[in-house]
């Protein structure tokens, strides 16, 4: 049997010798490569925090002592060994193991995750819980360097860096790596400070050498040493005790660092360097490609897909985005750390003085675009759905209170699938739709969705186009850049006795059911304004009213047909389909869809139950 197979719990860990962790990690990086070529899955990220994984579970007595894992992307080696070796086969498929940690999951899994630059946070709460109950346990955030760039880590640092007597530990995973390649001072700042070389070997040949009487000298030297040969360490500056940086992938090296640092009180703060892709030739050369693979072959990697017959949204984001700079030098493309994931590689290839990355820092970017759009240029922030809820205050008050030019282009909107529900973009229509100020879309098909980005760019104001993930329907699309009238709705098809009212992603499998009902169908295209004439016209015509969409129907796009209706004093019957009031998990888009009642099959079953 391989060692891998007898870990069932981090306390079978704990019972191997310090000679085996080598062969252990071998065979639990092979196995990582072996699951997620046969589920999909987040590769790269993983197979750097192998050693790193088995160290920390190795010298704490989790789950007594709290792992936090920042994003969580990067944690199925703590799962294989936290007992769900056997369950990775259901990784991120309906009804099996999530992606991330998620406490319903595992005793091990201590803080829920997805988004980034929490750990710190989280982790700060239960090391003074354990203080306010007289608790010994340790609390380590084991965060990226893509997540330090978000403001959050640093609120959490700054407050963490007071308390004296907690045992806190953070872990920096610094692969030089997040999604897309690192931006920002930060980064700068941990290449500087990791060519310090010299710097890093006599500060710690000096600890080990010196006399105790030469200690507190050796303290004062390093301080000035520091200025001398690298900049500043601006988390000692916060209060931690910084250590490092040292390599992540060196058992021999992390053990001994981490069974010295359990014993020291106070807030600590660990630098350790790892390589996306570890021990995987072909991710280590290609860290974004093995990012998030699909199935593969792992002896043979991943091959280039063959081009597909219908393109994604996010391509005609893209290619709007191209074409749309091309005749406006106003525009400004931003995204928080999604340059691929948000099809703005061509664009910063072709604009590269108005791209910009302004790393993991959702709130940043929004203000970043009203700031610009404050001296007259044309701000367009490529952003998930799920990601501008980050931003939810500055997208009120620094652009809409302000009634600034910015357009919102929110990618993933509904359900997304694999990644679940940290990822799912189910609410913007109706956290967006009661802000003053905003337009706010949701495309049906690739070309409207280019007429929609469009509209949103010409109109003077804050504009939201909505759009899922994945491709449409393969709509033809119009390479001229033609707006669209806002507030207006478009007939797709007349019918008879009930009028269905679809919005975005739920227009195409509506106008299935309408056809098999003999329904009217109207496209309704804006959420806000909502075409209150086309309302009152379905209403007046037909003995009920159906509202669709993909996303929460409480306080969604059917509300404001609702109160459109109540406000015009008219009483119909109506049934409002969409997402139900509850956290959609992981699987197939698909058989989300299926299981919501929102595929053709479930809205017209929906509409003869209730008026048929």
């Amino acid at each position: 049997m391989s060692l891998l197979h007898t870990i069932n719990s981090p306390a079978d860990l704990r019972q191997l010798n310090r000679n085996q962790l080598t062969s252990l990690a071998d065979e639990l990086r092979q196995y990582v490569i072996d699951s997620v070529s046969k589920t999909g899955g987040h590769l790269s990220s993983n197979l750097g925090t192998v050693e790193l994984t088995i160290a920390l579970h190795y010298v704490f007595n989790t789950p007594e002592d709290r792992l936090v894992w920042d994003v969580g992307h990067q944690t199925y080696p703590h799962k294989i060994l936290t007992g769900r070796r056997d369950q990775m086969h259901s990784l991120r498929q309906l009804d099996g193991i999530s992606g991330f940690p998620r406490r319903i999951e595992s005793e091990y899994d201590t803080f829920g995750t997805a988004h980034s630059s929490t750990s710190i946070s989280a982790a700060l709460g239960m090391a003074l819980a354990a203080r306010t109950k007289n608790e010994s346990r340790h609390a380590v955030a084991i965060i990226g360097d893509g997540s330090m760039t978000a403001g959050m880590a640093f609120e959490a640092l700054n407050n963490a860096g007071v308390y004296d007597d907690i045992n806190m530990l953070v872990v920096l995973n610094d692969n030089d790596m997040s999604i897309s390649p690192p931006v920002g001072a930060l980064n700068r700042y941990l290449a500087r400070l990791m060519s310090g070389k010299f710097y890093a070997a006599a500060r710690n040949v000096g600890k080990s050498v010196l006399p105790p009487p030469m200690l507190e000298l050796a303290r004062r030297f390093e301080e000035h040493a520091k200025g001398m040969i690298v900049p500043a360490t601006m988390f000692e500056e916060f209060g931690f005790n910084y250590i490092g940086p040292i390599d992540g992938h060196d058992l021999e090296s992390l053990i001994p660092t981490l069974q010295n640092i359990k014993n020291l009180k106070g807030p600590q703060f660990l630098h350790v360097v790892t390589k996306k892709g570890q021990g995987y030739k072909l991710a280590e050369a290609d860290p974004i490609l093995y990012h998030g693979p699909g199935k593969f072959n792992p002896a043979e990697g991943i091959k280039p897909a063959a081009a597909p017959a219908k393109k994604t949204y996010t391509q005609v984001f893209g290619d709007w985005l191209c074409d749309m700079a091309a005749v406006d030098d106003k525009l400004i493309g931003i995204t928080p750390a999604m340059r691929e994931g948000s099809g703005m590689v061509e664009f910063e290839q072709r604009f590269p003085q108005r791209y910009y990355d302004v790393g993991i820092a959702e709130q940043h970017s929004v203000t970043f675009a009203g700031g610009l759009a404050t001296e007259g240029l044309k701000p367009v922030v490529a952003i998930y759905s799920t990601f501008l809820q980050r931003a939810y205050d500055q997208l009120i008050h620094d652009v809409a209170l302000q009634n600034l030019d910015v357009t919102f282009a929110l990618d993933r909107a509904g359900l997304v699938g694999a990644d679940g529900a940290t990822h799912a973009g189910n609410y913007d229509l109706a956290y967006l739709r009661c802000i003053p100020n905003m337009v706010v879309m949701a495309a049906s098909d690739e070309n409207e969705c280019r007429q929609m980005l469009t509209t949103g760019y010409h109109y003077p104001g804050p504009a939201a186009i909505r759009y899922p993930r994945g491709a449409g329907i393969g709509a033809a699309i119009n390479k001229e850049l033609t707006s669209l009238p806002i507030g207006k709705a478009e007939m797709k098809r007349q019918g008879k006795k009930v009028a269905i009212l679809a919005f975005g992603s739920m227009v195409h499998p509506s106008l299935l059911a309408a056809e098999a009902l003999d329904a009217s169908l109207v496209n309704m295209r804006f959420i806000k304004p909502i075409d209150t004439e086309m309302i009152k016209e379905m209403a007046a015509s037909h003995d009920a009213i159906v509202t669709v969409e993909e996303g929460c129907t409480m306080g969604g796009a059917g509300s404001a047909v609702a109160e459109a209706l109540a406000q015009a004093g008219i009483a119909k019957p109506m049934l409002i389909l969409g997402l139900p009031d509850k956290f959609v998990d992981h699987g197939d888009p698909a058989l989300l869809l299926a299981q919501c009642g929102l595929n053709a099959e479930g809205i017209e079953a929906s509409i003869r139950h209730r008026f048929f």
